[in-house]
């Protein structure tokens, strides 16, 4: 399809220099596919250019057209208003299938010199993954996977948030529990014991601070112990003297401050003071708890399909952080308060004042950002880095930028920070310290479960071994759950439905699935008859051939658009659309019984299709079944 539009584009320049006497650029040509309720393959936008044919818009476009009539490829053209749909000759778009169907590179992008790392999933230590987790990882695969698949180079990485008060939450419960349960004691996987301290830890601080809430709003501040209370009473007394409408706001803020001055909280920031000193016995426990994790979730990743080229750790890149916090405190572009933090101010920039270390030495999110940026530079020489990171960090990301931005890191300029929406539950929003998610190992066993029970109440796996029916289930529930997770603009906030993800008929990753083994059923067909399938000619071309092979023609597009917009959505409604169009070819017409020619032309489009599927698929992390 690019070909043919070059080929138009430079045509047409020709014509304006031979008729109207006038020099245009390629650039002020736009060729888009004809609307479906027009006739035409492609339309030339003609009002640009009424400044240079000094004519009216459809005496332009009559006049470009008769012009294009003169080349082979142009059957006849039409025009609407400003717009000149052409018709493009049968002829080419037979010599195009045949061309494309021998061509194994079909909708690979040219290799560019852009160097791309992609940072997704970041999970933290003290929780197993869960549906947020899922749709971070998913997105990122599929991100990496449309911008290889338009030729750029492309690495991706993991940063494990392995440090920090989260994970001593979790640790601090674990000390105080009566057994002091491991993974195999406790019969879990690592992950999910942890995960369920961090709850745990939660549960205790509840209950030390809604006493404390209670005495704070009576003014009786005789139960704070080793706490500075003058912050909590402005607080209170803010709250009791504000008006009704800002009372919620204010006790929320006041509910913070009283949750941190609770003994447990004070505990875990000694405990996280503890480590970043060394502590022998705080970072054995860590180490041993953080382990349990890893493990945990390598089971989530490989049974998601998702992998990374290296995994960094904030505990080897805080430090480095900290050295660069110190670097822009002598280059005076931070400074630090009287309490000993360190900020910077970023008022000219539209924002605001951001902490980067607390007075008590020890490190925020953003600190360990600095320095993971500088060591992937110094790994990777990459030209652009793409964070995967939910929409809630976009503030975050705009402040990395700019410290390393007034830092002269030459990197900062590719910053990206690929912003995308929660995943929403019918029940509300997910909260993970209370232990109200979605567990990604428990979403990936129901969606395989749902797949099973759909399938076997519609016979797909009749036939099949116990070994490759419960292979399929995973292909389809993995298929199903991806496809849903990705079919929408990922800067939408979604509303996961897993009954509507499963449906074999519907806008689904199974719908696609199944048209693809529909596809490799007629193959093995016509392959008991026939040795091979090979086409170098075609007689004839039907409108429902010709609008496959046009359909066919988009998808290099599209790979690049995806790329370029960094939206798999566009890929995934692509694959859709072409599997629905594919199984209209399929009702329409009989691929067997009109004589060898026809039969070899619609089996080879039928494959040709089916390798689209299947390569436009697992682009973005979906497998395809070959029978179902």
């Amino acid at each position: 399809m690019e070909n043919l539009k070059e080929q138009l584009v430079k045509t047409v320049i020709g014509i304006f220099k031979s008729t109207f006497n006038t020099e245009i650029s390629s650039h002020e040509l736009t060729f888009n596919e004809t609307p479906k309720n027009f006739v035409g393959d492609l339309t030339l936008v003609v009002f640009p250019l009424l400044k240079y044919t000094k004519l009216n818009p459809e005496a332009s476009a009559n006049a470009i057209g008769q012009e294009l009539t003169q080349l082979d490829i142009v059957k006849e053209f039409n025009v609407v208003k400003g717009f000149l749909n052409i018709v493009i000759a049968d002829e080419y778009w037979k010599k195009y299938f045949v061309s494309t169907f021998h061509n194994p590179q079909f909708g690979k992008g040219n290799t560019k010199d852009t160097k791309i790392l992609i940072e997704y999933s970041s999970p933290n230590t003290n929780k197993p993954l869960h549906l947020g987790h899922v749709r971070n990882n998913v997105l990122g695969y599929a991100v990496a996977g449309v911008l290889k698949a338009a030729g750029y180079q492309v690495n991706t990485c993991n940063l494990v948030n392995d440090r920090g008060i989260h994970i001593c939450k979790s640790m601090l419960a674990w000390q105080k529990s009566k057994d002091k349960p491991t993974p195999e004691s406790a019969g879990l996987k690592g992950d999910k014991l942890v995960g369920y301290f961090y709850v745990e830890f939660e549960k205790m601080l509840q209950a030390q601070a809604q006493p404390l809430i209670e005495a704070a709003i009576q003014l009786d501040f005789s139960k704070f112990q080793n706490t500075d209370t003058s912050a909590i009473s402005a607080s209170v007394n803010r709250y009791l003297q504000a008006d009704e409408n800002k009372k919620d706001d204010l006790l929320d803020a006041l509910k913070t401050l009283v949750r941190n001055a609770t003994p447990i909280m004070q505990e875990a920031r000694i405990m996280l003071q503890n480590w970043e000193a060394g502590d022998e016995e705080t970072v054995a426990l860590w180490k041993k708890m953080n382990q349990w994790v890893y493990d945990g979730f390598a089971v989530t990743y490989d049974a998601l399909g998702v992998n990374f080229d290296k995994i960094y750790y904030e505990s080897d890149t805080y430090l480095l952080g900290k050295d660069i916090v110190n670097e822009g405190l002598a280059k005076g572009v931070l400074f630090k308060k009287e309490d000993g933090s360190v900020w910077i101010d970023l008022t000219d920039e539209g924002l605001d004042q951001k902490l980067l270390l607390r007075s008590d030495g020890t490190s925020v999110y953003i600190t360990q950002d600095l320095g993971t940026a500088d060591l992937r530079y110094h790994d990777f020489k990459m030209d652009r880095t793409i964070y995967v990171v939910g929409n809630e960090q976009e503030y975050h990301f705009k402040v990395l930028q700019l410290v390393l931005k007034k830092l002269g890191r030459p990197y900062a300029d590719g910053i990206h920070h690929f912003s995308y929406g929660m995943v929403d539950l019918p029940s509300g929003k997910m909260k993970s310290r209370e232990g109200t998610v979605v567990d990604a190992d428990d979403l990936i066993a129901d969606m395989i479960n749902t797949a099973q029970e759909s399938s076997e109440e519609l016979g797909k796996t009749d036939g099949f071994t116990k070994e490759e029916a419960q292979a399929l289930y995973q292909t389809l529930g993995l298929g199903a759950l991806k496809f849903f997770l990705l079919r929408v603009d990922p800067k939408k906030r979604i509303m996961f439905n897993p009954a509507e993800s499963i449906d074999l008929h519907g806008y689904t990753g199974p719908f696609v699935q199944y048209s693809y083994a529909r596809i490799q059923s007629i193959y093995r067909r016509y392959l008991k008859e026939n040795n091979q399938l090979n086409i170098e000619i075609i007689d004839n071309i039907q409108p429902i051939e010709k609008e496959l092979i046009l359909k066919i023609a988009q998808y290099p597009t599209i790979i690049e658009l995806a790329a370029q917009d960094l939206n798999p959505a566009k890929l995934v409604d692509y694959i859709y659309e072409l599997a629905k169009l594919y199984n209209k070819f399929y009702s329409e017409v009989s691929i067997f019984n009109e004589g060898k020619e026809t039969t070899d032309k619609r089996v080879a489009l039928s494959v040709l299709c089916g390798r689209i599927i299947k390569n436009g698929f697992n682009t973005v992390g979906i497998q395809v079944p070959d029978r179902m």
